[in-house]
């Protein structure tokens, strides 16, 4: 069984709110030096079969078509070693 994880975070140019409520956040519970913070999802999917280029192509579909609103997010798929 493998795992394929899918990162799904906002668009650079897409504001932010909840990044920016944890960045201001930080100073005051005694975290300094932190520049910006973005907040995104993370999907673990564990996968029956070999992951080989046809089931990574799926995943893809299914990240862009489900996982991400690919207007305001973009997304990377990557596979976990076991």
């Amino acid at each position: 069984m493998a795992r394929v994880v899918v990162d799904v975070m906002l668009k650079p140019e897409i504001l932010d709110p909840q990044g920016q409520a944890v960045q201001r956040a930080l100073p005051r519970l005694g975290f300094d030096g932190i520049a910006d913070v973005r907040q995104g999802k993370r999907f673990e999917l564990e996968v029956a079969e070999p992951v080989d280029a046809a089931a990574l192509a799926r995943i893809h579909e299914m990240a862009e078509t489900f996982l991400a609103n690919t207007v305001i997010e973009d997304f990377i798929v990557k596979v976990e070693e076991a």
